[in-house]
């Protein structure tokens, strides 16, 4: 009998060291279920992160998008502007020259039946003061040539003779072609005859 006891007894404690066990493996599975929960929370979590990168993504993408249309539309525009700039750029110096046109006209009619040779000659002087006094409103000037050393800047040689003097030499001595800066530079270099 005590054998059977001891067995009773073996089972039973068998069975209560069991059933803490069991009780973990019971305790586990609630813990399980949060886990899963957690999990499923961060899986939200980082789907809402995802949608949010792409909320910004597409925002940032379509400014992207307008910021270059609005450059395409600059880059055409100001190519349209500069070429109507050029295509018109002389319209104002066209429209001073004018008026120098008109006074050429009445010169002309004015010498087929004028006899005073005199007139004439100031009508044409007065023209040509109103052409120069034109071409200085729009930065157009003469380079000057008399008395002054040879520049190849502003100057083109054409040929050179002796010097009449020694402090003529190197000098230009003669101008066939007046020359023209605008702005500063220059538009036709004068050219010269220099003494050598």
């Amino acid at each position: 009998m005590k054998t059977e006891n001891n067995q009773n007894q073996g089972k039973e404690q068998e069975e209560v060291l069991n059933e803490p066990m069991a009780e973990t493996q019971e305790l586990n599975t609630p813990e399980d279920q949060p886990q899963e929960e957690i999990k499923e929370e961060e899986l939200e979590v980082e789907e809402n992160k995802d949608n949010e990168w792409a909320e910004k993504y597409n925002h940032l993408n379509n400014d992207y998008l307008r910021l270059m249309a609005d450059f395409d539309n600059y880059r055409k525009r100001t190519i349209k502007e500069k070429a109507e700039l050029i295509k018109n750029g002389g319209e104002r110096v066209i429209l001073d020259l004018l008026p120098v046109v008109d006074n050429f006209e009445r010169a002309l009619k004015t010498m087929e039946c004028a006899a005073d040779v005199a007139s004439i000659k100031e009508g044409v002087e007065l023209i040509y003061q109103q052409l120069l006094k034109m071409l200085k409103q729009n930065g157009v000037e003469e380079i000057p040539t008399a008395d002054v050393d040879f520049d190849t800047e502003y100057h083109e040689a054409i040929t050179t003779i002796p010097a009449p003097t020694p402090e003529m030499k190197d000098k230009i001595i003669d101008c066939t072609t007046k020359g023209y800066k605008m702005n500063d530079k220059v538009i036709r270099h004068s050219k010269v005859v220099v003494g050598q």
